[in-house]
């Protein structure tokens, strides 16, 4: 091809030459075309890192970008609309809806396929109350026996997003979506921006393993900076970010490209350097010293609920931390539960693929060992993974949880569509990025008012679903309420698949068979196993 190529660019070079000079003087302007596609040919067969275009010039370009395309055209062409992934068209579709106000119905019956193994659904009741005299703003109040100040939050609120990987106009529009819906909006580990601030929105102060925001210049925790700051009127909670679904068991990752001089300061880092946070804690390396710094927390912010985040992985390192709760009596007031199947931070395949439990499994077991300790009554549990629904936020009601929170919904109801461009500072919708020419498309005005929309249509769905059950509340809601497909003949409740234990059970050495090894192993002063698993055999 290498060969043919040269031939080619002879030939047509060539006989330009001789039209232009023998039949017609304006053809000199076909050079125009021609000399640059050699000049790109012969680049081509000399660079040394693409083979296909070594070997093709100018025609293995077609490669790339058709791979360029290929995502575009598959979401677009190929796919069908229960087909797409991450998020398929059904779900992307109902947030569209619902944010813009528009029909949100559908016609013809489920596209799912309701024989398919991991389908799921609800029961409807005989004694079915009527939706319209349903509580469309379903609330719940978070804080335990040593929290002065408890927050009445809704059920449904924005999962951890950091300006910084969000664009400012993002920032501003989900706040102000926050402000109109009185919903919670969590600021990632970020820090808390002025973006933050200005719509007057409530927040959720995530503090994580870089401690952005209140962090010395040699990035220790400051006393100092963290009760000034936490003290704000509209900080309602603080959230201490152990992982993330996206990358258990990894930092925080912003890249250079996004670390403009203004982000840089409102984290206390370089500017222009990619900010990777460690993967775990200095402030404690101990269940007992998170809690110590827990209730330190607490003192420092006046009171407010503190809790924290995690992806369950080990499962004997959280039921160490329930131990150093009863050694202690320190409780936090929630406990976030992020599903290992990954969410809106850019993460190495291999996380976001194969670290962490999936939200039902971890949200399951946290919830399980809560009961187990008896210390659920507490503390309130946030279920944070792929919520774009009435049901997926029902489901996760019924799990255990308390409430919810979601990125990507949210990140749908501000414009977002799927491109898979959001670790590379080019998102085309003004979102991911810090391009000020691709953000100025945001139009804040207009976003903020979707953002609120979505909320309230999803809340209200929530509710209309409990009167389609019977139930009256929330609370209510129990895993007997959901039904999953398990095999081609068989159902089963997911309290059959995740049964309850009983109440104080693990107080009592009376756990379920499942968690004596996680428990043996378990230890308050360590996240560590205390001992060897046994070998069997």
């Amino acid at each position: 091809m290498r060969r043919q190529f040269v031939v080619f660019s002879i030939i047509a070079i060539a006989g330009t030459a001789a039209i232009a000079h023998f039949a017609w003087p304006p053809f000199w302007w076909a050079l125009v075309v021609i000399a640059p596609l050699v000049v790109f040919g012969f680049y081509d067969m000399l660079q040394v890192e693409h083979t296909i275009v070594r070997n093709f010039p100018l025609v293995g370009r077609g490669r790339y970008l058709m791979e360029a395309l290929r995502p575009k055209l598959y979401q677009y062409f190929v796919e069908s609309d229960i087909d797409g992934t991450p998020i398929n068209r059904i779900f992307r579709s109902v947030v569209y809806q619902r944010a813009k106000g528009i029909t949100d119905t559908v016609p013809f019956g489920t596209e799912l396929d309701v024989n398919s193994i991991g389908y799921e659904w609800m029961n409807h009741s005989l004694a079915a109350h009527n939706p319209q005299e349903a509580d469309h703003d379903l609330r719940v109040k978070v804080g335990g026996p040593d929290c002065k100040k408890p927050y009445n939050a809704s059920i449904l609120n924005i999962s951890a997003m950091s300006y910084g990987a969000l664009s400012k106009n993002a920032i501003l529009a989900l706040n102000g979506g926050a402000q109109i819906g009185n919903f919670a909006h969590n600021t990632g580990e970020g820090s808390i921006s002025p973006y933050h601030l200005e719509p007057g929105g409530d927040l959720i102060w995530q503090i994580g393993t870089g401690y952005f925001g209140c962090r010395s210049p040699e990035g220790r925790f400051s006393e100092e900076l963290f009760a000034e700051k936490s003290q704000g009127e509209t900080v309602r909670m603080v959230e201490i970010k152990l992982s993330q679904g996206a990358k258990p068991g990894h930092g925080g990752i912003l890249p250079a490209s996004k670390n403009s001089p203004e982000i840089a300061a409102i984290r206390t880092v370089p500017p222009h350097t990619d900010v990777i946070s460690p993967p775990s804690h200095t402030v404690f390396s101990t269940p007992l010293e998170m809690l110590a710094f827990i209730q330190k927390l607490r003192d420092l912010s006046g009171g407010k609920p503190i809790g924290f985040k995690l992806c369950v992985g080990i499962r004997s390192e959280f039921l160490a931390i329930c131990k150093a709760m009863i050694e202690t009596g320190i409780k936090p007031d929630f406990i976030t539960v992020d599903g290992g199947e990954g969410g809106t931070g850019a993460a190495p395949v291999e996380y976001s693929n194969s670290v962490g439990f999936p939200l039902n499994d971890g949200l399951a077991f946290v919830v399980d060992a809560l009961v187990g300790f008896d210390l659920k009554k507490d503390i309130r549990v946030i279920a944070s993974g792929k919520i774009f629904t009435g049901f997926h936020l029902l489901r996760a009601l019924a799990m255990g949880a308390d409430m919810s929170n979601s990125a990507r919904g949210m990140m749908l109801a501000l414009g977002c569509i799927q491109a898979l461009e959001c670790n590379k500072n080019i998102c085309p919708t003004g979102i991911t990025t810090q391009n000020t020419q691709l953000m100025a498309g945001l139009v804040v005005s207009n976003k903020r008012q979707r953002v609120a929309n979505y909320h309230h249509q999803t809340v209200k769905s929530v509710a209309e679903l409990l009167t389609a059950s019977g139930l009256d509340r929330i609370d209510q809601l129990s895993r007997t309420h959901i039904y999953r497909r398990v095999s081609a003949v068989a159902v089963a409740r997911l309290d059959e698949i995740y049964p309850y234990p009983e109440t104080g059970c693990m107080l009592k050495g009376e756990a379920p068979e499942r968690y004596y090894s996680d428990l043996a192993q378990a230890t308050s002063d360590s996240f560590g196993a205390s001992c060897p698993m046994p070998i069997l055999g």
